[in-house]
C-alpha cells in the first residue's frame, strides 16, 4: 500500500464523529474529507517522514489529518456564495449546496477547530505536537492561507502586478503546502535549519501548484477537474497576467527550481517531490 493509500485507508478509520439529534450535521462533517481529492499536501508531509525516519510514519498520519481538515475546511469556505459561489467540488456538489450555507459555515468551523484537536492527539512527543500545531497555526491563519484569501476577495475585480499575485498565492496556497514540508521535516526529526529551507521550497512548489491550477481553469473541463472550470474570468491568474503560454513557461522555470535545490538532498526525498510534480503539476 503507497503512502496515498495509507493515508485514504486512515481517513476512512478516523471519521469524524458529532453525536446528536442532528439530523445531518455528523455526514456532513465527513462529507467533503472523505470525497477523494489529490492529497497533495498530506502526501508530501507523509513522504518526507517516510523519507527520513519511517519509524514515526504512523504518528505522521494524525499530522496530515489535521492539515487535511484545514485544507478542506478552507476549500468549502471558498466555495460558500460570499466567496467563489461554486456548485461542484472534488467531483460532488459542493458542500453548501448538498446541504446549506449554515452547515457548510458550520462544518468549516468545526473542521479548522477539530484539527487542532486531532494533531494535540497525534502519538508524538510534546516537542513535536507544540512545533507542529505552531506551524499549522502559523500558515492556515492571519500570516498565512487566510490572509491570502482575504487578499483574493478584496482585490478579486482588480488587476494586481505580479509581485503582488505572487504574495496572494504565496500565501493562500503556497502557506499550508510550505507547511508540509515543514512539518514532515520536524516529524522526521530534522534540524530546523534544514526545515525552514525545505519551507522555502515548498513556497515555491505552492506556486506551480497555483500556476497549474489557473492553466486547468483555462483549459481543462469540469468532468476530470472535479470543480467548476473557467470561472477564473476577468480574476486575478497567472494565465490572464501572463498569458497561456507565459503560465506555461513560468510554471516550468519554477519547476527547474525546485528540482534544482532538490538535488542536494537524499534520493529517496528528492524523488518524492520530482514524483508528485510529474504526477500532478507537468500539465
Amino acid at each position: 500500500m503507497d503512502i496515498l493509500e495509507k493515508f485514504k485507508d486512515y481517513l476512512k478509520q478516523n471519521e469524524l464523529k458529532a453525536p446528536s439529534f442532528h439530523p445531518y450535521f455528523e455526514e456532513a462533517l465527513n462529507y467533503m474529507l472523505q470525497a477523494g481529492g489529490k492529497h497533495f499536501r498530506a502526501q508530501l508531509l507523509l513522504g518526507v517522514v517516510s523519507a527520513v525516519d519511517e519509524r514515526r510514519f504512523e504518528g505522521a498520519l494524525a499530522i496530515a489529518m489535521a492539515l487535511e481538515m484545514i485544507h478542506t475546511y478552507s476549500l468549502i469556505h471558498d466555495d460558500l456564495p460570499a466567496m467563489d459561489d461554486a456548485d461542484l467540488r472534488r467531483g460532488r456538489p459542493s458542500l453548501h449546496k448538498k446541504y446549506d450555507e449554515v452547515t457548510a459555515i458550520l462544518v468549516g468551523d468545526a473542521l479548522n477547530t477539530d484539527a487542532f484537536l486531532i494533531a494535540a492527539s497525534a502519538n508524538l512527543s510534546d516537542e513535536i505536537k507544540i512545533k507542529c500545531i505552531k506551524t499549522l497555526a502559523r500558515n492556515a491563519g492571519s500570516s498565512g492561507m487566510v490572509l491570502g484569501q482575504a487578499i483574493d476577495c478584496r482585490f478579486e475585480n482588480s488587476p494586481l502586478k505580479q509581485s503582488e499575485l505572487e504574495f496572494l498565492h504565496l500565501h493562500k496556497t503556497g502557506a499550508l503546502i510550505a507547511a508540509a514540508f515543514e512539518l514532515g521535516a520536524i516529524i522526521g526529526g530534522l534540524k530546523d535549519e534544514l526545515a525552514h529551507e525545505l519551507y522555502k521550497i515548498g513556497l515555491k512548489l505552492g506556486l506551480i501548484f497555483q500556476i497549474e491550477d489557473d492553466i486547468i481553469d483555462a483549459t481543462g473541463d469540469e468532468a476530470s477537474a472535479g470543480k467548476p472550470v473557467g470561472a477564473d474570468g476577468a480574476k486575478n491568474s497567472f494565465v490572464n497576467l501572463l498569458g497561456l503560454a507565459g503560465a506555461r513557461s513560468y510554471k516550468q522555470r519554477l519547476i527547474d527550481e525546485v528540482s534544482g535545490a532538490m538535488s542536494g538532498y537524499d534520493a529517496s526525498l528528492r524523488d518524492l517531490v520530482l514524483n508528485l510534480i510529474e504526477k500532478y503539476l507537468k500539465g
